[in-house]
Order: structure tokens, then C-alpha cells, then sequence
């Protein structure tokens, strides 16, 4: 006797301030391409939300709440930018900016020359340092997704730093290497 298949029961309603905070690692992913500096995200990220939060009244319920989230992210970065456009302009004209800054040209082929550097590890060694490093996952997770001990994995990465100092020339070279 076949059974009698029963309906898939209504997804749970998930109320959108619970689903602001899943998306939280996104905005923080989001925030990280937009500033260099992980607390500079971290605060714009901080920013966002909280201007979400005071306008939340305004969110169109059916409407994609991460495109929103995003937007408020973006106008925010934007915002902050202008604003440090006319903070540093104040201060040139007040004559106390006298810091020397690195040109774009200057930053952008230290990221190339880095991105090279990053590229001669070996494979192994990178995809650690990329997953610890620059996605910013813990060592266990890291170690779930390569499936191998959570030792094995720092100990990639550690092989991957030290590689890297070697190669820009910051450490000495270990003993046999010279």
C-alpha cells in the first residue's frame, strides 16, 4: 500500500531583523572589498546596521532584504569617503597635513609584487594562508573544508608566512638556505 505523500510544511517565518544578522558575514565580506583595513570594515559594517535598524520602517517587506542592506553598506562607504575628502582638504589648506602618502601607483604594485609572492607557495600552502588569512576562518574551519587535522592546517600556515617573509626578505633565511 502506497503511503500518502503529505504536503511539505510553510517555511518558518524568519523575521528580517533575524535575517539582517545572517547576513552580517556578508556585509562584512562586502565591507572588506570596499576599505582595506578590517577594523575600517568592521566599522562601516557597524554603520550600515545601525542605519538600517533606524530606518527599518522603510524596508519593503517581498523585497530583497540583502540588496537593501547592501545599498546602505555602499552609500554609507561613499558617505565616509566624501567626508574624508573634506577633512583632508581642511587640513591641507590649514597647512597641518603633512603626512607623505603612497601613491596610487606606489599601492597598487606593492599589491601586484604581493599577489606574486603569493602565488610562487605552493598550493598547499597558499589555499591555508588564503582560507586563515584573507577569508578570515578559524584554523578548524579552515581544516574542515581541506579535510585535515586543525594542526595540520596551522602548521600550513605557518609554513606560508614564513615563506612569504623569506621572500620579501623580512626574515632570514632557515638554516641550510643561505
Amino acid at each position: 500500500m502506497d503511503s500518502i505523500p503529505f504536503p511539505d510544511p510553510p517555511p518558518a517565518f524568519v523575521s528580517p531583523r533575524a535575517q539582517m544578522i545572517a547576513l552580517l558575514p556578508e556585509l562584512r565580506g562586502f565591507a572588506r572589498f570596499l576599505v582595506r583595513e578590517r577594523a575600517e570594515a568592521d566599522d562601516l559594517v557597524q554603520e550600515a546596521v545601525v542605519r538600517a535598524l533606524a530606518a527599518f520602517d522603510q524596508f519593503q517587506p517581498g523585497t530583497n532584504l540583502k540588496s537593501w542592506l547592501f545599498t546602505i553598506l555602499r552609500n554609507a562607504f561613499f558617505e565616509q569617503a566624501r567626508r574624508r575628502r573634506t577633512e583632508r582638504a581642511a587640513l591641507e589648506r590649514s597647512g597641518m597635513a603633512d603626512e607623505p602618502r603612497v601613491s596610487d601607483q606606489e599601492g597598487r604594485a606593492a599589491l601586484s609584487d604581493l599577489q606574486r609572492r603569493l602565488w610562487s607557495l605552493p598550493p598547499l600552502l597558499r589555499e591555508a594562508l588564503v582560507l586563515v588569512g584573507v577569508q578570515e576562518l578559524s584554523y578548524d574551519e579552515a581544516a574542515a573544508i581541506c579535510g585535515v587535522p586543525a594542526g595540520t592546517m596551522k602548521a600550513r600556515v605557518s609554513r606560508a608566512r614564513t615563506q612569504l617573509r623569506q621572500l620579501v626578505g623580512d626574515a632570514p633565511l632557515a638554516s641550510g638556505d643561505t
